[in-house]
């Protein structure tokens, strides 16, 4: 088997792979209680999927133009992701719908 060929192969693995994680994602979103739990879902394994499928793209297309444009995509997404996950659940922190009664420790909260 030649070098191309395993290389397509691991693509496609990295493209399902990340394609379930998304999946996983989104039904996980769908699905759990609370606005914390529900942020958590959209962006761990998301971001993990969507890597993964870059990942499958680069190994697919092997070109120097695809592959700074797949890493500009990448950069993007890891730093982005995790501020939006900031704002989003400071802003439900903030509307009160985080129940704090599930938190080991509350941060945020006004000493008393």
């Amino acid at each position: 088997m030649s070098a191309g060929a395993v290389a397509d192969w691991l693509g496609v693995a990295c493209l399902v792979a990340g394609g379930l994680l998304s999946l996983a994602a989104g039904i996980g979103v769908l699905r759990f209680p609370d606005v914390l739990d529900r942020m958590h879902a959209a962006t761990k394994p998301q971001v993990l999927g969507v890597l993964l499928m870059l990942a499958g793209v680069a190994l697919r297309l092997r070109t120097t133009s695809d592959i700074g444009m797949i890493v500009l995509v990448a950069v993007f997404q890891l730093t982005t992701a995790p501020v939006a996950a900031q704002m989003i659940g400071r802003a439900a922190y903030r509307s009160g719908r985080v129940d704090r009664s599930l938190l080991d420790v509350d941060e945020l909260a006004e000493e008393r």
